[in-house]
């Protein structure tokens, strides 16, 4: 089940932004750093936005994803093939798993859910960006039909030289 969050669900995402972080300074996957992107304080701002989506199975919690209409300064410097206005635009931002729970699919089903959430809500444009160096995802999104933009090089979430690859699809 894919949900939007609740407080007592944030001590759960905080330590899946942890858990994640804590295997980056070994695999260097997402570009993210512990303390710094994501913390428990984003999550806690999602939260209070409504942006905020857990993925809940068996009790737990193993993946979320912050879902809005919200499009980073960065999004402005590329040419999407899409053109759709902002306001039938759906973007995707921190999509995360519990690296206990990986392998599974579960991101694959909270896209999923993030493309029919972005239907219901009348929105025909999907955008998503990734860090240049998380390859697995990168993969995954093509796998799902999502087409590279371009490449931002830029200060993102308080990372410095981060080379944002930027996805979309239209529905």
């Amino acid at each position: 089940m894919i949900r939007k969050a609740t407080a007592a669900d944030l001590p759960d995402v905080a330590g899946i932004y942890d858990a994640v972080t804590a295997l980056e300074s070994v695999s260097k996957i997402t570009g993210w750093k512990r303390g710094i992107y994501p913390t428990g304080l984003d999550a806690m701002e999602s939260l209070e936005k409504g942006h905020l989506f857990v993925m809940e199975k068996d009790g737990y919690i193993v993946a979320t994803g912050r879902i809005n209409q919200e499009q980073q300064p960065e999004y402005a410097l590329v040419d999407w093939q899409d053109k759709a206005p902002d306001e039938k635009v759906m973007v995707l931002h921190t999509l995360c798993v519990d690296p206990n729970f990986g392998g599974r699919g579960y991101a694959k089903e909270f896209l999923r859910f993030y493309e029919d959430y972005a239907r219901e809500n009348g929105c025909t444009c999907l955008r998503i960006d990734t860090n240049a160096i998380n390859t697995r995802a990168r993969a995954m999104y093509a796998k799902l039909g999502y087409r590279e933009a371009g490449i931002v090089t830029c200060t993102f979430n308080g990372l410095d030289n981060i080379d944002l690859v930027m996805l979309e699809k239209s529905l």
